[in-house]
């Protein structure tokens, strides 16, 4: 919507000051197109589960006047990592960056974008990513012929000019975030269309098509981690019908894609909007009602009810979901009429539910337009200055949103995501509790990588029965425990992320004392091997060549994992730095003792 409205690869200074590294050269890095070692190959299933539910911060970083945009233009404060932690904290785990360029663009031939505009939007995107959420970027405004300095024109007449624009814009803006991780998604515009309602024109279609392959193409060519991350494409102005239809959309090739990629999975995701119907969702009308359980004939419409909506997003799976294209709602909502009509908000919440939880049916991600504004006819669920929510109710039911089962045959076989393998010491169990009654458990990761799902395992000595559970779900055989993460906590961050679990259990016996996690060993477990803090290679000393492992860790030649990691962590701060380096080496020196490294005193 446009609406004027209103790594955890460090390489420090002292890495360099120990070793005399050089760095590498921005050609040289350019030039090379292999992924970084924390990217994640997410499929389908993944992405969707990754991403969740998604809000718009809208109206900001596309906020234009007189053809420049400016993050405060059309009212909205400056973005801060604090509120965008509100955001995440109120259960949003995707984040849509709309971004306008206009006449933040260079002259012609080399159109160079204004560099501190790229940084502020990667620094608004950096909130968002270090909190670990999904972040999508676009080019937002800049096809609008209503917006002055638009020139993503589909009907104008020099396109040769419009492409060649398009492409070094868009090969800027992947650079900049070139080396990103799998957080990062990359829009190639927003409701682009020649600004007539009637139905699309072949010739203009043609032109929205060829804007979708050049920034596929641009992106990929760009290397590293942009040559297997997720795009996202959308048809004529994001409407269903004219992208499901039969009126000329084009699925770009992805020819270019990173050959890490297996040839059965998509990397291209397709966006679409859903403001149906308009007369609730965004006119400034007396329809105020939406829904089967609407009381007043006068305040509804009969039409894009609850059979419509299903209708749209089955076409959507028809058409995409079935070939392994997923779609994202990129916008959605209905704005405040509570002035009209005090029940206002109950149908708004009635709407965002409806939605997402048949977004969610049909294999697509659903992310909400929020403007900025909390007043009569604003999108706004959020305080923009304070970060607390105005909409709580309709952020409730946004979140409350669950996965209906399919009532139709998905035509291929549900993907299983298994919990990832990992080697044993690679976690560290608590249980905190007696042999029977409350038990509290904690689940901390020593990974280099972020995993997506747990299974905990363990063993009763006596006749304990778990009784009741929270943060997971729990099978028993006997003695013989087995526990799942919950909905809601499947992730657990790497270097020291955690997860918090607990039970209520009868009978006695002694604690458990041997825990597995995704079938590996937990450090600390009675059958577990006992940590020697610098001992990298667990030879029983320390020497040169656990010196050179933690050398070869943080140059990301050969990465440490489970108890190597733990070994390697010697001041105990659940990651690898040149500090620890640093006191392995005065060791080694003579210059301080076992006991000096901070790990050993904790």
């Amino acid at each position: 919507m446009f609406k004027s409205k209103r790594l955890k690869m460090i390489l420090s200074a002292a890495i360099a000051l120990l070793f005399g590294l050089s760095a590498i050269s921005g050609a040289e890095a350019s030039a090379a197109a292999e992924l970084s070692s924390g990217f994640r190959q997410l499929n389908h299933a993944q992405l969707l589960s990754d991403m969740g539910t998604g809000w718009n911060l809208g109206n900001t970083l596309e906020a234009a006047i007189d053809g420049k945009p400016y993050e405060t233009g059309w009212g909205n404060p400056v973005v801060t990592k604090e509120f965008i932690a509100k955001v995440k904290n109120a259960g949003f785990k995707t984040i849509r960056i709309p971004v306008s360029y206009l006449n933040r663009i260079g002259s012609e031939p080399e159109y160079i974008v204004e560099a501190e505009w790229l940084d502020r939007v990667r620094e608004v995107a950096d909130y968002a990513i270090s909190q670990d959420m999904y972040v999508i970027i676009n080019m937002h405004g800049d096809g609008y012929k209503t917006v002055e300095g638009s020139w993503l024109i589909v009907d104008a007449a020099d396109q040769d000019t419009i492409k060649d624009k398009y492409k070094k814009v868009w090969q800027q803006i992947a650079d900049k975030f070139r080396n990103y991780d799998e957080h990062l998604i990359f829009e190639s515009m927003n409701e682009e269309f020649d600004g007539d309602w009637d139905d699309p024109k072949p010739a203009d279609y043609a032109n929205l098509n060829d804007y979708n392959q050049i920034f596929v193409d641009t992106v990929r060519k760009t290397g590293g981690n942009n040559s297997a991350r997720w795009l996202l494409i959308p048809g004529w102005n994001t409407n269903i019908d004219y992208t499901a239809g039969d009126y000329g959309f084009r699925i770009p090739d992805d020819t270019y894609r990173s050959a890490e990629i297996p040839a059965s999975e998509k990397r291209i995701a397709i966006s679409v909007h859903y403001y149906s119907p308009w007369d609730f969702c965004g006119a400034e009308s007396q329809i105020t009602q939406w829904g089967a359980g609407a009381v007043d004939a006068d305040r509804t419409v009969s039409w894009c009810q609850e059979d419509y909506m299903e209708s749209q997003l089955n076409a959507m799976y028809n058409k995409f979901v079935k070939q392994g294209y997923p779609f994202i709602i990129g916008e959605y909502g209905s704005i405040d009429k509570t002035k009209a009509d005090p029940e206002n908000n109950t149908y708004r919440r009635i709407f965002a539910e409806e939605l997402c939880s048949k977004t969610k049916k049909y294999g697509g991600v659903p992310v909400y337009w929020d403007n900025g504004y909390n007043g009569s006819s604003g999108f706004g669920l959020f305080d923009r200055n304070t970060g607390l929510a105005t909409q709580q109710g309709i952020i409730d039911a946004i979140m409350a949103a669950k996965e209906e089962t399919p009532d139709y045959d998905p035509g291929v076989e549900p993907v299983v995501v298994k919990p990832t393998p990992v080697p044993d010491g690679s976690f560290v169990v608590t249980y905190d509790g007696s042999d029977s009654g409350t038990v509290n458990m904690t689940i901390e990761s020593r990974l280099k990588l972020n995993i997506d799902s747990w299974t905990l395992e363990f063993k009763f000595s006596g006749d304990q029965k778990i009784t009741s559970i929270w943060g997971g779900k729990y099978t028993q055989n006997g003695s013989s425990v087995v526990i799942t993460n919950a909905d809601y906590n499947g992730r657990i961050a790497a270097n020291g992320g955690s997860i918090s679990l607990g039970f209520n259990a009868s009978g006695s016996g002694e604690k458990p004392t041997a825990f597995k996690v995704n079938g590996s060993l937990a450090a600390g477990s009675a059958a577990g091997p006992e940590i020697k803090y610098g001992d990298v290679d667990q030879d029983g000393s320390i020497s040169s060549l656990d010196f050179a492992a933690v050398k070869k860790h943080l140059l990301g030649i050969e990465i440490l994992t489970g108890d190597k990691f733990t070994a390697a962590d010697v001041d105990g701060d659940k990651s690898i730095t040149a500090l620890d380096l640093g006191y392995i080496k005065k060791l080694l020196l003579g210059m301080s003792a076992y006991e000096d490294f901070p790990a050993v005193g904790k």
